[in-house]
């Protein structure tokens, strides 16, 4: 393996410690800390898929409804 940058994304476990320096790991919260406002920014909600998220918006308009719609139940429902 090189030490040039196609090696940077797995420098940051220490051996030793057991402990990954950038997001904390083996830890049950990710690893930040006000002092530093732009790593905050890289990593914040909003960076990266956010695929939860991307729901809740819609989600939150309907007033988080659950169960299956009315249309979708069929004729069995109706009948009876």
């Amino acid at each position: 393996m090189t030490k040039g940058t196609s090696s940077f994304g797995r420098r940051s476990l220490h051996i030793q410690k057991h402990e990954c320096s950038s997001c904390g790991y083996p830890s049950a919260k990710i690893r930040k800390y006000n002092w530093s406002e732009k790593a905050k920014r890289r990593k914040t909600v909003g960076t990266g898929r956010t695929r939860y998220l991307k729901d809740v918006s819609r989600r939150f308009k309907n007033g988080f409804q659950t169960g299956t719609p009315k249309g979708a139940r069929g004729l069995t429902a109706e009948k009876a």
